[in-house]
């Protein structure tokens, strides 16, 4: 902390699988999926305040509760039954929406800035418990790195890292609404409802993944391609400008591209930002280890190991 301002590094995530299964009585669907934490990240700045104030200097993002930032700030105030103020700042680099959950990512954030800031030394399981208040995907961006995700995503089962990847992470102008993309599914469209067959194909997925290899599937890919044909087109122009392979991220409409040089990655950042419909963003995946220490003075917050 310096001068009274705490930092923290928001980053972004992107779905190495995503598998999607039936809907549950609470109304989200089962999933199964690896989340990975990448370089590409927002900041966000903590200050004391009478008041709970957010600000962004991305005029689009609300700074109501209709932002995740603000609900999580409410509902750690309310789980520790606390009426403190601070002043909130993102400084928003992630694309949104797209995909990388750069929402949920600052909620997450959110929790541990706050946390430090109003003295409040929660559990780490505590933590995890108020992430899946506020959202599905929040829990994941408190562990960081390579991890599981089942359940409606907030079920984190660590995993150990991946060795680093260089991304390329294209990003059309369309936005995909999550809601729409689970309607777009249809029902034809969903993996096996069997929960036997889905813990087989979570697992097969799981031991591909953990074995260094690379099992890159997306559910929700025919879908966007279909109503989206640019999300297809961003995913197309990635592997001809040279990616290993590419995949929709999340919902989308975010597509990332692995490559397995800094020069080719280069030469095909130039080449898709030349024409002019896509926004792209050079990127690499982070360690557990690195989310952690980049995350300081938080570090006492977050396990040491899982």
């Amino acid at each position: 902390m310096k001068d009274g301002v705490l930092k923290l590094p928001s980053f972004a995530k992107i779905n190495w699988f995503l598998k999607v299964f039936g809907k549950r009585e609470d109304g989200y669907h089962d999933i199964c999926t690896a989340f990975q934490s990448i370089s590409l990240r927002d900041t966000i700045s903590f200050e004391s305040s009478d008041d709970l104030v957010l600000a962004c200097d991305d005029q689009r993002l609300p700074t109501d509760k209709n932002n995740l930032a603000i609900r999580a700030a409410e509902i750690l105030r309310s789980s520790f039954g606390v009426n403190l103020g601070a002043r909130i700042t993102i400084e928003k680099r992630i694309p949104f929406p797209g995909g990388l959950g750069g929402g949920s990512s600052n909620a997450a954030t959110v929790l541990l800035g706050l946390s430090v800031l109003w003295n409040l030394h929660p559990g780490f399981e505590e933590l995890v418990s108020i992430a899946a208040k506020i959202g599905s995907d929040v829990p994941f961006f408190l562990y960081g790195g390579t991890a599981l995700g089942s359940g409606r995503g907030t079920d984190i089962e660590p995993v150990r890292d991946l060795p680093q990847r260089l991304l390329l992470i294209a990003v059309p102008d369309i936005h995909v609404p999550t809601p729409e993309a689970y309607k777009s599914l249809g029902r034809t469209r969903l993996t096996s409802e069997s929960a036997e067959t889905n813990l087989i194909v979570c697992r097969e997925l799981a031991e591909r993944l953990i074995s260094g290899s690379l099992p890159l599937e997306n559910d929700f890919e025919p879908a966007v391609f279909r109503t989206a044909p640019e999300v297809l087109a961003a995913k197309d122009e990635l592997i001809s400008a040279g990616a290993e392979d590419a995949l929709l991220s999340g919902s989308g409409a975010s597509v990332f591209g692995i490559f397995d040089n800094d020069d080719r990655r280069q030469d095909a950042k130039q080449k898709l930002s030349s024409s002019g419909n896509l926004r792209v963003f050079a990127a690499e995946t982070i360690s557990r280890e690195r989310f952690r220490q980049t995350m300081n003075p938080c570090g006492d917050l977050l396990p040491k190991r899982f």
